[in-house]
């Protein structure tokens, strides 16, 4: 596979990414990782495309880096393809606001693909502020013969010239070239957390702390304003948005949520500026839990329907909700994620992992999702079976085709041999981003600057 175009960085990442096996629920992966460990280095965003065949990830040096299924061999038809490199190139640089007199950062916040309707991909990258469009494509064919240039491309003397040629195409090393098609920049005040293309595929939408904007992916120089949540005086500023999605199957209908740990439900069929929701999700505070840190781990950090579109799941900082659209009063499922931390908040606050924000994801089938945690540890709540299980990412664990074995956290008293105990985990290490295979047992799991990627035990 060729690489377009292989900063030294990339090329160094590449030289130190192993492959192993490990695995899901029953589980064993492939972790693709890298030992050098630097701030640019960490992985910001990951996912998968609609069939599943890329895998794309965004780190805090701007970088998009893409992996491809390897084709099943015909030597084992069984045993799946593994993911490897296929492209990599720089989607953002750092940036200078003069005017604010601000820095903007490269850090890659989203990527979100879109469907494929030809050879080439396409996908949206964002960072705080500008969204880029881009197409990946191969190229393993090189034209010849032309008639205004020479072999090197030198405009050839006109003069010179006696007789036309017909150029032909000469196979070449496939090369895999990335190159922006569109940047939708100037929008956006606030930084950008969500982008969500909609099921028209003509639109897509982008959200920050006080606004959603709705683009047409041909027009770059204008967006329109659907959601505006900033009051006339800042001082009455009472939520931010957190999190923004289209729903899967109705164009005119989207969420989004906030630090308050609401959720609205918004049709643009209603007004062309949704400041009135058609839905309003939230769930009454139980008087007895109130405490200091209630609202900050109430604020919702991840918003996603399902595949069918009849639910939303909502992420806050101790606990997964799963919604009904059909009941806005409370959820109908309420997962605890890490619910020993609730001895922990102080000592959270004092190191602002309070304020980290994790992701969740559904399976295919809806019926599992899946979440991170501290120690490299993420969850899976089965929605059918009610169990649940921690599984680990990290590189001890993850030997060649290794079973991925449980873990348990146990809080205070004796400890068994295989549990660890809430006092001795390492919260520098966290799960924050996480994506499912569209359709098959095949997660991947960012780990600060690894990538793993686990896949269900192939008998």
């Amino acid at each position: 596979m060729g690489l377009f175009p292989p900063s030294p960085l990339a090329v160094r990442k590449m030289k130190c990414f192993s492959r192993y096996l490990p695995y899901l629920f029953r589980p064993p992966g492939a972790v693709l990782s890298s030992s050098c460990h630097a701030e640019a280095d960490i992985i910001s965003t990951v996912e998968f495309n609609h069939t599943g065949e890329l895998l794309a990830t965004g780190d805090k040096g701007g970088r998009v880096v893409i992996f491809q299924r390897e084709q099943e061999s015909k030597n084992q038809p069984h045993r799946r393809g593994e993911y490897n490199v296929y492209s990599t190139f720089q989607s953002h640089e750092p940036e200078f606001d003069y005017l604010k007199s601000l820095e903007i950062e490269e850090k890659i916040n989203k990527i979100r693909w879109l469907p494929q309707q030809n050879a080439a991909y396409f996908l949206l990258s964002t960072n705080d502020k500008t969204v880029k469009l881009w197409k990946v494509s191969e190229r393993d064919k090189r034209p010849e013969g032309y008639n205004l240039k020479d072999e090197d491309g030198r405009l050839r003397d006109p003069s010179m010239i006696t007789m036309l040629r017909v150029p032909v195409l000469r196979p070449m090393d496939l090369m895999v070239e990335a190159t922006p098609r569109r940047v939708f920049a100037n929008a956006h005040t606030y930084h950008i957390n969500s982008i969500s293309v909609n099921s028209d595929y003509e639109t897509y939408m982008s959200a920050d702390d006080l606004r959603i904007n709705l683009w047409n992916f041909e027009i770059t120089n204008q967006s329109f304003n659907i959601v505006d949540i900033k009051p006339a005086n800042m001082e009455e500023l009472t939520e931010v948005i957190t999190a923004a999605e289209f729903h899967p199957h109705h164009c005119n209908t989207f969420v989004y949520s906030s630090s308050k740990g609401t959720i609205r439900l918004c049709d643009m069929r209603t007004s062309a500026l949704c400041d009135r929701h058609a839905k309003f999700f939230e769930e009454p505070e139980d008087p007895s839990n109130r405490s200091f840190f209630s609202e900050i781990i109430s604020s919702i950090s991840d918003v996603k329907f399902s595949h069918s579109g009849r639910y939303i799941m909502t992420r806050d900082y101790l606990t997964v909700k799963v919604w009904d659209l059909n009941m806005e009063n409370r959820p109908i499922e309420t997962y605890q994620v890490h619910d020993y931390l609730r001895s922990k908040l102080c000592s959270l606050y004092e190191n602002d992992c309070i304020f980290d924000k994790f992701e969740c994801v559904w399976n295919g089938s809806d019926s599992v999702i899946m979440t991170g945690s501290y120690n490299n540890f993420f969850r899976m709540f089965d929605r059918n079976t009610k169990r649940d299980v921690t599984l680990e990412a990290s590189r001890e664990n993850s030997k060649p085709r290794a079973i991925l074995k449980p873990r348990k956290v146990c809080i205070g008293g004796k400890r068994r041999k295989d549990e660890i105990s809430v006092d001795s985990l390492d919260f520098s290490k966290k799960i924050l981003h996480t994506a499912w295979h569209p359709t098959e047992n095949i997660i991947a799991v960012a780990a600060t600057n690894n990538l793993y990627i686990f896949q269900d035990k192939v008998n």
